[in-house]
């Protein structure tokens, strides 16, 4: 033990390096550290344990065994004894080697088995489930994904549709405000007009402007039904009634002073309008556009007269004598 402490005390970088495991770094440990007490001072040294140290007490005591001189043997060498082994044990021996190497493959060849029926089992698995599961994955998931899109699609479709019929409704709403509003200009300025002009007439019965006002009148009357006309394309039935009641006033008031018969008839026809509405807007409106045309075209519709119908003549039976036995 002595001869190893001396070693470690006294023994350079490259004879600690050459020990297996005894880096450069431990090496210059080693040497910082000295001297050493004790052997077991050695492994309080960074990077050293029990095994290099007792690789160094290997290398500590080769050292020391090549250090001492050799003496030479010269006795002659006996010749070596050759046993001989009986010939039953040699057969056993080798009866038992084949055995194992037999058992030995047959272990073998069932661990490769194995391994061959569990690659098999997992390859029949693994094509089970994409031969049962795939078309539950289809029917379960897909499918209903592929579904949801189509729907969705042909709902963003009509969406856009819909989108686009509001748009055009919602010109033609302001079409028909536009409209309303231009004929409400135009019925607020022929009002004035038929006031201004009963004004005249009180002052004096002229027969022009008895006239005049007749036109006035009757274009007023034009301008309020194409508005009633309007409000019911707006489906705002009131105020449709409304304009068809105004009108048929003034028809009535034309009537009196003209007493024409395109008048009396484009009333009986506003008097059916004002009858259906607001409960048959269809066929108030089918009214109003006859009233309006007897009005624009001036001219009275023929009154289909009834056909008496013509009686039938029965058919008589022919009674044929018949022969007495």
């Amino acid at each position: 033990m002595s001869h190893f402490l001396n070693f470690l005390n006294t023994a350079d970088a490259d004879a600690l390096t050459r020990v297996s495991g005894i880096t450069n770094s431990i090496a210059e440990n080693i040497i910082a550290a000295r001297p050493f007490k004790t052997v077991e001072d050695c492994l309080k040294v960074k990077g050293m344990g029990k095994t290099l140290l007792a690789r160094l007490q290997s290398a500590a005591e080769g050292n020391d065994s090549e250090s001492k001189t050799m003496i030479p043997f010269e006795e002659e060498a006996l010749p070596a004894l050759v046993e001989k082994t009986p010939p039953a044990q040699e057969n056993v021996e080798e009866k038992e080697s084949f055995l194992t190497r037999l058992g030995r493959a047959f272990v073998n060849f069932l661990r490769a088995l194995l391994k061959l029926i569990l690659v098999a089992a997992l390859i029949v698995s693994v094509g089970a489930a994409l031969y049962y599961g795939l078309p539950y994955i289809q029917r379960t998931f897909i499918a209903p994904v592929e579904q949801n899109t189509a729907e969705i699609n042909d709902m963003k479709t009509e969406i856009a549709s819909l989108q686009t019929q509001l748009s055009e409704m919602k010109t033609r709403v302001d079409a028909l405000e536009t409209s309303v509003e231009a004929h409400t200009l135009s019925i607020q300025k022929l009002e004035g007009m038929q006031a201004a002009l009963e004004t005249q007439l009180q002052n004096g019965n002229d027969a022009v402007l008895l006239e005049l006002k007749h036109e006035v009148m009757f274009t007023r009357v034009l301008d309020v039904l194409a508005r009633a006309r309007l409000y019911l394309a707006q489906s705002n039935f009131g105020l449709a009634k409304t304009d068809v009641q105004t009108a048929r006033d003034l028809l009535a008031e034309l009537q009196a002073e003209k007493n024409d018969a395109v008048f009396a008839q484009a009333i009986s026809r506003l008097d059916l309008a004002l009858s259906n509405l607001p409960d048959f807007p269809v066929v108030a409106s089918g009214d109003l556009e006859i009233a309006w045309q007897i009005l624009m075209s001036g001219n009275v519709p023929p009154t289909p007269t009834p056909v008496p119908p013509t009686a039938t003549p029965e058919p008589t039976l022919e009674v044929t004598p018949s022969a007495t036995p």
